[in-house]
């Protein structure tokens, strides 16, 4: 892992830089399924509404205090039943993937998950994201399923793998 990086809760300061990174995602990937980049307005709105366990981490460079990737963890559904199941996400800006960032930021959020007695993490990533299903992978998490041909972006269908790690 690296150790000019730093780990730190999110703020709503921070919503310019996670905005950048998320909207990277929505318009050049198909690591999530949102079609519509995000305002830094809405961004801000939904990192102080994050609180206790379902609360916005970032990777942060010492140096330079830059944000380098963030994560989350989010109620898995809303019946009472799922209440002890939360999905994770995770992003790490283009410039800085591969350097164990990303691990860094999913080990973080497990320890949160553990901490705030939760049962089970749900990681759901398109298929054809090898690097993602890698990263969780190396950190215990399974694959219990594929969701087939369930989204479209860019003009294609794309089918969903579920990973699980039970806590």
């Amino acid at each position: 892992m690296p150790d000019d990086v730093l780990i730190r809760a999110a703020t709503a300061a921070d919503a310019e830089a996670v905005a950048a990174i998320y909207n990277h995602a929505v318009t050049h990937t198909t690591a999530n399924f949102d079609l519509v980049p995000r305002s830094v307005a809405a961004q801000r709105e939904w990192l102080v509404a994050r609180s206790g366990a379902f609360a916005a981490i970032v990777a942060v460079d010492v140096a330079t205090r830059r944000v380098l990737g963030f994560a989350s963890l989010s109620p898995y559904r809303e019946r009472p039943a799922y209440a002890t199941t939360v999905e994770d996400s995770i992003y790490v800006h283009p410039d800085h993937a591969g350097r164990g960032i990303g691990k860094q930021l999913l080990e973080h959020l497990i320890d949160v998950a553990r901490a705030s007695g939760f049962h089970t993490v749900i990681a759901r990533i398109e298929a054809d994201g090898e690097a993602s299903r890698a990263l969780h992978a190396a950190v215990g998490f399974e694959l219990v399923g594929i969701e087939r041909d369930i989204g479209r972006k860019f003009k294609r269908w794309l089918s969903v793998a579920v990973m699980q790690l039970m806590l």
